[in-house]
């Protein structure tokens, strides 16, 4: 048949494939990374010093960021190993910028924005700007993102690394470059460096890959890069795996709900058609990475509880992601939906109260700030200061002038010159012996404080009970500080005055 007898050129038409569209322009591509960043740094400075208070991790990584980088690698040999990268980086931090409260949350801050904006641009590069817009803006309102964005510790930078990472993954499956799974390696390995349960995100990119149906030589290049991130990480995971009684806190799940209520959530919003685009669907992603890594601390606390929602931090990405999809999904279908922004609304709302609470002392799970105010109120000077259990140390080591006044009973030499975080302990029968030589002993008690096991603990215990009497008692978040009084006549009693600050 001839052209000429060929049928109209219009009578056919073609659709282009999905994966043909043009790249989202660059404005569009600026606020989605913008907007998200910007939103993370207001409500990170919105009341970053929270009454100018410290809890007690915080109060390590004050301690060690202190300290010199030879004593922080001496430090790490007997503890903390698998924080000893965060506290040499916060250590040039502090050089740089000073050693105050701002210095230690700042980069928290920086690093949460720079995952929010991670976690729009790859809303953007799956589905459409709009929902990357959402999912970033999302991520910037989540409790956790705005908890953890303001604390001095290692989860927010583990958080923004996992992102990027992602991002990278999510391009190099189209184009197959070398130096993307180069970048996608840079960003893992120091992620897992810095926590080690960054490497769980590994299993969720794999999982992806995997229900994507990726060509071979891209499962062979993740691969590649994922043993390579592995190897990487071995060193440190074999030498640290010796210091397993830093997580012997954990007795079950820690704030287990909050992640069972994101994965229902998640699933829900999983259902929705979410417009996806490209070779590595929304959905594909959002849910390993929201799902996997919880799975599967929750599946080796079988064996020895590890879950702590922090842990899994950079899990917040996927319900991220698959909420901004969600929440684009009537404006597809409807251009305008008032019901959407009536729910928008709502949400918003109730967003406020925890907000506000997450920005005051209480929203942690100790204050070693309120414990410092509390022995400078119960003691006197010349008096006897005694930690039960020993570990208590820790929450006022970053502050020493609210213990200087007093004589700790137990310490034979300080964390600094022990290369620990609380110090070591006498003997027991010196223990003993140095409490009676004192009419007056300021106890600071965890409040989830178990009966005492060890022979120090027994001793400080025993010798309060049989020797001395409570005076006084200040009841703090996480502790209780307590002033007991020599018993030198038979007569005194047992009454104690309990107060609060």
């Amino acid at each position: 048949m001839s052209v000429a007898e060929r049928g109209p050129a219009v009578a056919r038409t073609v659709s282009p494939p999905v994966s043909a569209r043009r790249p989202s322009p660059s404005p569009a591509r600026a606020v989605v990374a913008l907007a998200p960043l910007s939103l993370t740094i207001a409500l990170g400075l919105w009341g970053i010093r929270r009454q100018n208070t410290l809890w007690g991790d915080e109060s390590v990584t004050y301690q060690l960021a202190h300290r010199d980088p030879a004593q922080i690698w001496h430090t790490a040999h007997h503890v903390d190993l698998v924080h000893a990268l965060y506290y040499a980086l916060m250590h040039e931090i502090f050089g740089l910028f000073g050693g105050g409260l701002l210095t230690l949350r700042l980069p928290s801050v920086l690093a949460m924005s720079l995952a929010a904006s991670g976690v729009g641009l790859l809303g953007l590069r799956l589905t459409r700007p709009r929902a990357g817009l959402l999912a970033g803006l999302v991520f910037a309102l989540l409790p956790q993102t705005q908890k953890y964005a303001q604390e001095g510790r290692s989860y927010a930078m583990v958080c923004a690394l996992v992102t990027w990472a992602t991002y990278a993954l999510v391009a190099a499956v189209p184009h197959r470059a070398r130096w993307r799974w180069a970048a996608y390696g840079s960003a893992m390995l120091p992620a897992c460096l810095l926590h080690e349960f960054a490497v769980l995100a590994l299993v969720a990119h794999g999982v992806t890959l995997a229900v994507s149906r990726v060509p071979r030589p891209v499962l062979t290049a993740w691969s590649a890069t994922a043993a390579g991130v592995a190897a990487g990480l071995l060193p440190l995971a074999i030498r640290s795996a010796g210091q397993s009684g830093q997580v012997s806190w954990i007795s079950g799940p820690v704030r287990l709900r909050y992640f069972l209520v994101v994965a229902v959530v998640g699933m829900v919003c999983a259902r929705t058609p979410l417009g996806t685009r490209g070779p590595v669907r929304l959905s594909a992603l959002a849910v390993p990475i929201l799902l996997l890594p919880g799975l599967l601390l929750l599946t080796a606390s079988l064996a020895k509880p590890l879950f702590v929602d922090r842990y899994v931090l950079y899990s917040n990405t996927g319900i991220a992601l698959l909420l901004g999809a969600w929440l684009d999904h009537p404006h597809r279908r409807w251009r305008s939906s008032r019901t959407a922004w009536i729910a928008a609304t709502a949400v918003l709302a109730a967003l406020v109260p925890p907000s506000l609470a997450l920005r005051t002392p209480q929203s942690r799970s100790n204050d070693a700030t309120a414990i410092g105010a509390a022995i400078r109120e119960e003691g006197h000077p010349g008096d006897g200061l005694l930690y039960l259990p020993g570990q208590q140390r820790i929450l006022t080591a970053a502050n020493p002038a609210d213990t200087r006044l007093l004589t700790d009973l137990a310490l034979a030499q300080n964390p600094v010159s022990s290369n620990t975080l609380a110090g070591t302990e006498l003997p027991a029968h010196e223990i003993a012996a140095r409490m009676l030589k004192f009419d007056r002993i300021v106890l600071v008690r965890a409040t989830a404080a178990h009966s005492p096991t060890d022979p120090q603990e027994k001793a400080k215990t025993s010798t309060l009970r049989r020797h001395f009497h409570k005076s006084t008692t200040t009841h703090v978040n996480g502790a209780h500080v307590t002033t007991y009084v020599r018993d030198h006549h038979p007569s005194l009693g047992d009454e104690a005055t309990t107060r609060k600050p």
